[in-house]
């Protein structure tokens, strides 16, 4: 089963809409994303990121409540601890 998670942008980076790429941070985590599924987003916008790629734009106050139950699941914890050196 795959999983959906949204992050806020932070930056981004190519100007043509199919090599758009944003640096999205996941609670504290940050990834470099494909934005060519939404061209329309900007930096401070939260985006839903399936396989390292956004495919839909989301309010702040959702993505909050994700981020809440992602964390009460210890699944921030558990990522970050990946991407640690």
């Amino acid at each position: 089963m795959c999983l959906a998670v949204p992050g806020k942008l932070l930056s981004i980076t190519g100007d043509e809409a199919l090599t758009r790429t944003g640096r999205v941070s996941f609670g504290g985590v940050v990834r470099e994303v494909s934005l060519a599924c939404v061209p329309e987003a900007a930096v401070g916008d939260y985006v839903i990121v399936h396989v390292g790629c956004a495919i839909s734009k989301l309010d702040e106050a959702e993505a909050e409540r994700v981020f809440a139950y992602l964390q009460s699941m210890g699944e921030l914890e558990s990522e970050a601890d990946e991407v640690r050196p």
